[in-house]
């Protein structure tokens, strides 16, 4: 499956893309994937977090072109215009993160159809990071890889999480565990829910133009995870946890404020990284690509430098 895929350029903010397909991972599951021209430096794929969507990389993706990179970006199973896990389309959903290594093997095998010939360069975001960190380590063949605010873990206690992975298996019989976690408000609903609410970003014009994108499409919209999003993701975040670095060149980017991942996690895994570097980033929450200006150019400067010195 190739056929073109739809693109939303009236809220991209981007450079028209060299192709909008869609593919299909190992399984039957329908992914859209958006590609720009290789540049004389190399492809950036993007992985993007959970709930995100091809044109909200749009200004990065402008930013990446103007430095020498071309680009792309797909929408993960259960998110943006890809296959749906369930018939409750706002749900995030799935049943282990095994399937998003599917993802990735599909995405990876469309690259390597419209740029045999360019090295690949790694950016990914938050989920984006846990799907790259299992990708890398099970031989995603990246020059580098830049992670902003990686899910490397949640920031759940102990006795929380042991609670989920014990009930997991009795809400799987039940069917409940396709409920959306428990205490979900309108912090999951990105188009409703006000900046002063928002976990996101400080850069109130930015929070806007993300909110717009969903506004102005609402099949782009995704809200609160299930419980079985839930409990595969600290099970796939506790297996990373055992694993050692992968031998590729990395940097990552953790705000001061961020409440969505595990700052601990991250600390740990890029203080045993051998050739990766952490930066911490004042005053910063989640997303630091889509934080305000001083924040987002110092996270994109540090990325770029760091595929720079990682040109074959």
């Amino acid at each position: 499956m190739s056929d073109t895929a739809p693109f939303f350029a009236d809220i991209a903010d981007a450079p028209p893309p060299r192709s909008v397909i869609w593919t299909q991972a190992e399984g039957g599951a329908k992914l859209r994937v958006a590609l720009w021209p290789a540049g004389p430096k190399g492809m950036v794929a993007i992985f993007p977090g959970r709930t995100e969507v091809i044109e909200k990389y749009g200004r990065v993706i402008t930013d990446l072109m103007a430095a020498g990179y071309g680009a792309a970006a797909i929408d993960w199973r259960g998110q943006g215009l890809s296959d749906r896990l369930t018939d409750r389309p706002l749900l995030g959903d799935v049943q282990d993160f095994a399937q998003y290594q599917l993802d990735v093997a599909a995405y990876r095998t469309v690259l390597d159809r419209f740029a045999p010939d360019a090295p690949i360069f790694v950016l990914a975001h938050s989920m984006g990071g846990c799907i790259a960190l299992r990708a890398l380590i099970n031989g995603f063949r990246a020059q580098a890889a830049s992670f902003s605010a990686p899910m490397w873990g949640l920031p759940l206690n102990s006795t929380t999480s042991r609670a989920i992975a014990v009930m997991r298996a009795a809400l799987r019989m039940s069917r409940l565990d396709q409920r959306e976690v428990p205490g979900a408000g309108v912090e999951f609903r990105l188009w409703e829910n006000p900046f002063d609410n928002n976990e996101l970003t400080g850069d109130a014009e930015t929070y806007a133009w993300m909110q717009a994108q969903v506004q102005a499409h609402t099949e782009l919209r995704l809200g609160a995870p299930s419980l079985r999003w839930l409990a595969a993701a600290l099970a796939e975040t506790a297996a990373l946890q055992l694993l050692p670095a992968p031998e590729v060149a990395a940097f990552c980017g953790l705000g001061t404020r961020e409440k969505l991942v595990s700052a601990p996690a991250i600390e740990g895994r890029m203080a045993g990284w051998t050739n990766g570097r952490l930066e911490i980033y004042q005053g910063a929450l989640h997303e630091l690509l889509m934080e305000r200006a001083a924040t987002r150019d110092a996270f994109l400067r540090a990325t770029l430098t760091l595929f720079d010195e990682n040109q074959p």
